[in-house]
């Protein structure tokens, strides 16, 4: 005779029957199948909403020569330079090319709310050339006793790639405009370690270029001076047009010189004369020297180079600023090609 078999369990018996094991959860298997997956951003805008592409565009521009404690004021406003994005974006004068930005400021007298007050207007100059227009900076102005050119690195300056909001997943070398910004890596936590001379360095920087054409004031006679007195005498000097005696009888008779100081005056205008000629003729052979070395396609790509000098746009929290635009950059790049 058959022995019989047991009832079948059904589904639900056995699970109610072996969960009461400790074993039971650690026996039990895997789910099969998938969870829902959460679709990720699709670009890195998405992280950032109501942000333009381009929006940090001028930000990343280090603000060249502009005194540490006034950078600051760079955000007293709003600024938004759109003209400056949509020249780079598709469809732009400035879209698929590779380009170099550099950021400065501007001191100038604005009406902020029908007061006049001194605004520090921002300003970016693009150079539109396909290799880096330098690896120098300048430091120069009317309180230094001498020019200095030094390598960027020196002053922890480099051009350093940008990627647009909706490409930081992207590779460099896939974007259709390339572009390059001129940025510090100096701390300014760290300037309370560094000497005076040093920190005061900055302020006098200036992105440097050395034209392969000579400049249309190379062979300017006039020199800028500052004679170290209380208060110091700030002027211009022309050497051709200027006499040493009848310029330094003038400070005399408007009571900024002493009569005895005269001839010290005279001997240190001649000598600042004998220095700028002597810049004057070592830049002519630096650029005779340059123009020999120089690769030929470098060469054609700085024979074509241009310049875009970019004012923010007006908006309803930012002053007007077209009517102290200026076509100026600095003695280095001297006038833009283009002023926006």
């Amino acid at each position: 005779m058959a022995r019989p078999r047991g009832k079948k369990r059904t589904a639900t018996e056995a699970v109610a029957t072996d969960s009461s094991k400790p074993e039971a959860a650690a026996k039990e298997p895997a789910k099969r199948g998938r969870g829902k997956r959460v679709k990720a951003p699709s670009r890195p805008t998405d992280y950032f909403p109501g942000k333009r592409n381009l929006e940090d565009l001028w930000l990343s521009a280090f603000p060249v020569g502009t005194e540490w404690e006034n950078i600051d004021k760079i955000k007293e406003f709003n600024w938004n330079f759109e003209n400056l994005e949509k020249a780079l974006e598709e469809g732009g004068e400035l879209y698929g090319k590779t380009v170099y930005l550099f950021g400065s400021t501007e001191p100038r007298h604005l009406y902020v709310n029908g007061e006049s007050k001194i605004v520090l207007i921002p300003v970016i100059v693009v150079v539109d050339c396909p290799f880096p227009p330098s690896d120098k900076i300048g430091i120069n102005s009317v309180q230094r006793e001498n020019e200095e050119i030094l390598p960027m690195k020196a002053m922890k300056m480099t051009w350093v790639p940008y990627v647009p909001l909706e490409d930081r997943l992207s590779r460099i070398d896939s974007l259709e405009t390339k572009i390059f910004t001129l940025g510090c890596t100096q701390r300014r936590s760290a300037l309370k370690h560094l000497k005076t001379e040093r920190v005061r360095k900055f302020d006098y920087c200036m992105p440097y270029y050395m034209p392969l054409q000579p400049i249309e004031d190379e062979d300017d006679t006039v020199i800028d001076f500052l004679y170290p007195l209380e208060p110091p005498i700030v002027d211009d000097f022309d050497w051709e047009m200027d006499d040493y005696e009848v310029f330094a009888d003038q400070k005399v008779e408007d009571e900024l010189l002493p009569e005895d100081e005269k001839e010290k005056f005279k001997e240190f205008l001649k000598e600042k004369v004998r220095e700028r000629k002597r810049e004057l003729k070592q830049a002519k052979e630096a650029r005779k020297k340059a123009i020999d070395d120089t690769d030929p396609k470098k060469k054609e790509a700085f024979e074509n180079i241009k310049f875009y000098k970019f004012y923010p746009v007006k908006t309803p929290d930012t002053p007007d600023v077209d009517s102290v635009k200026s076509k100026y950059i600095n003695r280095y790049y001297r006038n833009t090609h283009y002023l926006i």
